[in-house]
């Protein structure tokens, strides 16, 4: 396992100096979450079919930041006619804005409620916006606690942390899942994020749905548990989690991953605490079931699994876009850019950032839902 760990590191080191490169080509987003996770990948362009030209606006999810780095860079390389600006502004606002009509489509971790389905039929004209799922992954519960290599965690124990109801890393509930652990008497500083997002919304459904008990909120974009310390972004967690000891908070992989961050071990109620990877993550999201309708490919998923090595914490980042009354003059880059993204090439350069392609099936019906836009 330390082996594997030293491989990513040195992963996530290239990555990050392909990034730096990768940015100078690419028009600044002024976002705050510009920093933190993996940064552009060698992602290959392939066989793109370059449609359009000028610029296509674009933001929402943070979680999928890194993936959008490595597809606007292998893009833009072979489409010169099209700048692609993607702003990780969480998927909150990024709903807030296409709904506003400013962006061509809007990345989120959590499908759109149905009041918002109805709001997009005035931007949509003739149609609605859909959810097409693009990049899975898990999401790491990181820890910074001194001396404390490997920690094992359970749900109605992360609940009450998240919840401020155990405050000490040598709580007796840490103890009894860590025994042999040297676990100091330390405050524990747990971190969530200040921004609508996405993620948040998942974390909290995992709490809700495996320790109804514990976590008592029901779950939402927004955070409601009590306490804590507040942070933007998936980079802003993180961050506070690298230089603060004794923080805890909750991201998407790539950035513990980049920041050389501990992450939890989760009891599940599975023969061994499982741990959080793209091939955990991808035996949990296996289980997750299509609940929405037609072109819309909106997903339910199982947070509770009990399955071996199946990490449960996961989320699905959607792009949400118009299936009818999509702009004219954004369209064809739309269409061209979310294929390429959804296609064998798009999806086979998510693994080595440290995110889950889509499984066949599904990426199969993203295809035809992306070619059917209009």
């Amino acid at each position: 396992m330390k082996q594997l760990q030293r491989k990513n590191r040195v992963r996530a080191l290239a990555v990050g100096a392909l990034a730096v490169t990768g940015a100078l080509t690419l028009s600044a987003c002024g976002s705050d979450d510009t920093s933190g996770g993996g940064g552009a990948s060698s992602a290959k362009a392939g066989n793109i079919k370059c449609e359009g030209k000028g610029k296509l606006l674009a933001s929402g999810s943070s979680a999928q930041k890194n993936a959008m780095d490595a597809w606007v860079q292998a893009y833009s390389g072979a489409c010169k006619d099209t700048s692609i600006n993607y702003q990780p502004t969480g998927s909150g606002a990024g709903i807030t804005t296409f709904l506003q009509g400013q962006t061509a489509f809007a990345g989120s971790d959590s499908a759109l409620k149905p009041e918002e389905v109805e709001k997009s039929k005035k931007i949509c004209k003739g149609g609605q916006a859909i959810n097409l799922p693009m990049v899975g992954g898990p999401i790491a519960v990181g820890y910074n606690v001194p001396g404390v290599d490997s920690l094992v965690l359970d749900a109605p124990t992360l609940a009450k942390i998240f919840d401020s109801e155990i405050t000490k890393w040598n709580d007796e509930a840490i103890k009894k899942l860590n025994p042999e652990a040297k676990l100091p008497d330390l405050k524990i500083q747990a971190f969530h994020r200040s921004d609508d997002s996405g993620t948040t919304d998942n974390f909290t459904k995992y709490l809700k749905g495996a320790a109804p008990d514990a976590w008592k909120h029901e779950p939402a974009k927004t955070w409601a548990g009590k306490g804590g310390q507040a942070a933007s972004g998936s980079a802003g967690v993180s961050s506070q989690v690298k230089q603060t000891s004794g923080a805890i908070s909750y991201f998407e992989l790539s950035y513990a991953t980049a920041s050389k961050i501990n992450t939890v071990k989760l009891n599940t109620g599975a023969k061994a605490p499982v741990e959080a990877t793209v091939d955990n993550a991808s035996k949990a999201i296996a289980e997750a079931k299509q609940v929405g309708q037609g072109s819309d490919l909106a997903l339910k998923l199982n947070y509770t699994t009990k399955a071996e090595d199946a990490y449960p914490i996961t989320l699905v980042t959607y792009e949400i876009v118009c299936d009818k009354g999509n702009k004219a003059e954004t369209l064809p880059a739309t269409k061209s850019f979310l294929t390429y993204i959804a296609g064998k090439d798009g999806q086979n350069s998510l693994k080595e950032l440290g995110y889950a392609p889509l499984p066949t099936e599904i990426a199969d019906k993203v295809r035809s839902a992306v070619s059917s836009l209009s």
